[in-house]
């Protein structure tokens, strides 16, 4: 049996969908059933929603958006999923080899947000246009524009991700993505020179300047003469902390860390690289002393929470552990950490690799 369905816009909305069945395979399993299931899928995609053309069957059954509540009827009722964007790949991918319900993704089309300031998009799976960005993800695809651009893996920063039993999770956890901005001068080093004096001498050191920069491979002179002129040119110097702040929103994070220890009167020296944003506070503890441990672990987790307020990981560079598995609970969600143990069953079933590391404790 091969059931197709196309959610009309985004992946949470309850709104029009396709449905085709085709070629019932078990007569004794699936019309015990059917009627059960496309009731199920009326109530949620509405009564015109549903349709059972064999011409749109048919469409579909060769090489549309995963809905929560539609994943959860094919998981309750045992029915394989087959999402279908454009049926350009080559491979069979989208053949139902086992039957089940095809969902189309080919009305979901939207680019949902633009952040120009940051260089990243958030769209449904199907804006592309000879092929889907959901099938794209799916296959790690790359392109023409691959050597200069990248791949999928280097461009995708964040997947809305439906299971297979219809829960929802985000791989870089909901709403994540990294900032960045930048003046109006180019992203490479801007220098900024002043000079004084006559006529004269302000020429010569003009040609002086022109000369130095250019053997050193700088370019693109923007001379102010004028008070106007000077005038832009400055506001884009006295807006360099601002501008700072914006390429990197988390420093005064560093601040805020700072006033938390002399507050709670902890020692904790702050060292950083800024190349990759991280920080640390190398704390001095007096283990004798619990109260003052008590207190550090209090320290560290609003530490943690503060970077997960900026959109930032708890983890730093020095992984989970022990210390923070609640943390990346709280920075990934309940839902993608169940992902990540169903992985570690699968690959290590007897916890025998460095339990209860990252994850928390289970009984086998």
């Amino acid at each position: 049996m091969l059931l197709g369905l196309t959610p009309s816009r985004r992946l949470l909305s309850h709104r029009r969908y396709l449905l085709q069945c085709r070629s019932i395979t078990s007569e004794s399993t699936a019309r015990a059933s059917l009627d059960s299931v496309l009731s199920t899928f009326r109530s949620i995609c509405g009564e015109d929603g549903v349709s059972l053309g064999e011409a749109v069957r048919q469409q579909h059954g060769k090489d549309e958006s995963v809905h929560s509540a539609l994943a959860k009827v094919c998981n309750n009722h045992r029915l394989p999923i087959i999402p279908f964007g454009t049926g350009t790949g080559l491979e069979g991918g989208v053949s139902a080899v086992s039957g089940g319900v095809c969902f189309s993704l080919r009305n979901m089309d939207q680019v949902l947000d633009v952040h120009q300031e940051d260089f990243d998009v958030t769209v449904e799976p199907d804006p592309g246009a000879d092929a889907s960005l959901c099938g794209m993800a799916a296959t790690s695809a790359s392109g023409t524009n691959a050597v200069r651009y990248g791949t999928m893996r280097e461009n995708v920063l964040n997947l809305e991700v439906v299971l297979a039993d219809g829960n929802i999770i985000h791989t870089a956890g909901k709403g994540r993505r990294p900032r960045f901005s930048s003046l109006s001068y180019p992203v490479t080093p801007t220098l900024f020179l002043e000079f004084h004096g006559s006529e004269q001498s302000l020429e010569e050191q003009v040609l002086i300047a022109e000369d130095i920069t250019q053997s050193n491979g700088g370019s693109d002179f923007q001379w102010a003469r004028d008070a106007e002129t000077r005038g832009r040119l400055w506001k884009a110097r006295h807006d360099a902390w601002y501008a700072a702040l914006a390429l990197r929103p988390g420093c005064k994070i560093i601040v805020e860390t700072k006033e938390d220890l002399i507050e709670n009167r902890l020692t904790g020296p702050i060292a950083g690289h800024v190349g990759d944003g991280n920080f640390h506070c190398l704390m001095v503890v007096d283990p004798s002393d619990p109260e003052e441990q008590r207190e550090v672990h209090l320290f560290t987790e609003r530490l943690a929470r503060r970077a997960l307020a900026m959109d930032g990981t708890c983890t730093g560079e020095h992984g989970v552990g022990l210390g923070k598995r609640a943390l990346l609970c709280e920075e990934m969600g309940p839902m993608a950490v169940q992902v990540m143990q169903r992985l570690k069953d699968t690959l290590d079933p007897k916890n025998l690799m460095n339990p209860g590391k990252v994850l928390q404790p289970r009984e086998l």
